[in-house]
């Protein structure tokens, strides 16, 4: 049986953006463009009507932001797998983006090869970012965002394991850097992974970490 491709949504008020991406996309076997839109209203209306795996969604554009469309998507289809595609370096509009519900942030400037893999990814129930804005969601939190008091954190309902687990996520960690620095099995840490994601009602690994670090369980 041939195997589905993946189903993606062109979010984006720039044509010519829209039209590379779609021409990129397009002649790769396993990845199919179901529709564009040039703003979010647009693209809100055309996720609903076409359910697609992927979207990948510019962050500023007229009318409604990215985050708001974001937002206005997960409540349609709470699975949808929503990637930021946006020229936007700034750590605020990083975290306000993976807080909304997306499950990546993309910089524009990325090459061809890295955007077919985080979409494939992504739609595989994966997180994904660019590497130069892993290290300052970190630093945005550290440095800017206070713990919360650590009463309520959630933390109690994980095992020590799964709390080790959560640390070395709020450090940007891989599950294969997890599963060297702690001797496992990376199969293992995946499953620790997908218990405190579901313990603590969260929809990604980027989502825990940011969590980790806003309640103060982070790695020192």
């Amino acid at each position: 049986m041939t195997e589905q491709p993946i189903r993606i949504l062109l979010v984006d008020d720039h044509t010519l953006f829209r039209s590379g991406i779609r021409a990129l996309l397009a002649r790769q076997p396993g990845f199919e463009i179901v529709a564009e839109a040039a703003d979010g209203a647009e693209g809100v209306k055309l996720a609903r009507q076409h359910q697609p795996d992927v979207v990948l969604l510019d962050l500023n554009m007229p009318g409604i932001s990215g985050v708001e469309a974001i937002t206005l998507m997960l409540q349609d289809q709470p699975g949808l797998a929503v990637v930021m595609l946006t020229v936007s370096e700034d750590a605020e509009d990083l975290t306000a983006a993976l807080k909304a519900g997306a499950r990546g942030y993309l910089l524009k400037n990325i090459d061809a090869d890295f955007l077919k893999q985080a979409v494939v990814r992504a739609a595989a129930g994966e997180s994904v970012m660019s590497d130069s804005m892993t290290a300052k969601l970190m630093a945005q939190f550290r440095h800017g965002a206070p713990a919360a008091e650590p009463a309520d954190t959630g933390a109690e309902r994980l095992t020590p394991r799964e709390q080790e687990i959560l640390g070395y996520l709020a450090q940007g960690q891989s599950n294969k850097e997890i599963a060297r620095a702690l001797d496992l099995a990376e199969s293992t840490v995946k499953i620790h992974v997908q218990n405190i994601l579901k313990k603590l009602g969260l929809s990604s690994r980027v989502q825990a970490a940011v969590y980790a670090v806003e309640h103060g369980l982070s790695r020192r």
